[in-house]
Order: structure tokens, then C-alpha cells, then sequence
């Protein structure tokens, strides 16, 4: 079985919506600390008390490349990611539309769309986030953990069912 590589993996329930990541993120990309030209943008939900770190989910097979219509965003297979190349992107901003979860974005005083790029296998986001509600890890290791975490919902549900019966 051939590396599924890293991804960055998002623990919203840890997220204190400092929003740290953004401005370590614009300022690596941009030497700015505006968090509008964060890559990674921190998602607040009121009425549930929760912060969501949302960036590109590097799809593999990306709908912002496949809508792309001079083929500027291809897939860079030595980290897993997905690029933008300026100097075929024409700013028509097709991937900023059909991207389903909003992680492709358009600056409009330089004029052309940006992405998380994995700060080429170093994020950002990742080295300052303190409590890790944002980290960088292999793939494989993100889907046995989650798997497992499954599990146990699932069997602490079963518990508490068979509990539940047994009152009735």
C-alpha cells in the first residue's frame, strides 16, 4: 500500500477562535497580518459556542482543477496538495465558485486567487496552533485514529441502549 501522505487534520473542539492561524498564515504568504489574507480562515458558529478552522481540504480530485479552464491548478503528488500556477491563472475565479468549502479565495489587490499550499510541508497554522486544534499528519494514521474514535462512540452507545432497555 503505497502513502496516502499528510494532511492538515482540524480538532474544532479544541479551537479558542484565537485566530493565531490566520495571521501567521497571511504573514508567511504575504508579509501582512491582516486575516484576510489567511489561507485559513476560522469559522465562528454563535449559537453553538464554536470555532472552525476551514482551509483547503486538498482534494484528490479537486473540483477548482477540474474547473480550471487554462489548467493553472494541477496536483503536486510530492506533498499531496493541490497548486495554483500564477503564471498560467488568468483570475477567472471559476475555483473560488465551485470549491465546496469555500477554501479558495481571491485577492483583490493582487488580483488572483489563493489557497492553503501546506506552506510546502510546513504549516504555519500547525507550528503556532499551541492547543493543536490544527495539525499536520500522514493520512493513514488521521483515518485509524478517527476510526477508532468511532468505535468507541458507537460502542458507549450501545452501552447506554442496553441500559435503557434494561429500565424499561
Amino acid at each position: 500500500m503505497e502513502p496516502m501522505g499528510k494532511v492538515l487534520v482540524v480538532n474544532y473542539e479544541k479551537c479558542t477562535g484565537c485566530r493565531l492561524c490566520e495571521l501567521v498564515c497571511a504573514v508567511k504568504h504575504d508579509g501582512v497580518s491582516n486575516p484576510t489574507r489567511s489561507r485559513i480562515k476560522v469559522i465562528k458558529w454563535e449559537g453553538e459556542g464554536l470555532y472552525i478552522p476551514m482551509s483547503c481540504q486538498q482534494c484528490q480530485d479537486a473540483p477548482c482543477m477540474n474547473v480550471c479552464p487554462v489548467k493553472a491548478i494541477s496536483r503536486d503528488e510530492s506533498l499531496a496538495r493541490v497548486m495554483v500556477d500564477y503564471d498560467k491563472c488568468i483570475g477567472c475565479r471559476s475555483c473560488v465558485a465551485v470549491c465546496p468549502f469555500g477554501a479558495m479565495s481571491f485577492n483583490a489587490i493582487d488580483r488572483k486567487v489563493f489557497k492553503c499550499d501546506l506552506c510546502d510541508g510546513d504549516p504555519q497554522c500547525v507550528r503556532f496552533c499551541e492547543i493543536k486544534a490544527v495539525d499536520y499528519s500522514d493520512a493513514s494514521e488521521e483515518s485509524v485514529f478517527k476510526k477508532r474514535e468511532a468505535a468507541k462512540r458507537i460502542s458507549v452507545a450501545g452501552k447506554q441502549a442496553a441500559a435503557l432497555l434494561a429500565q424499561a
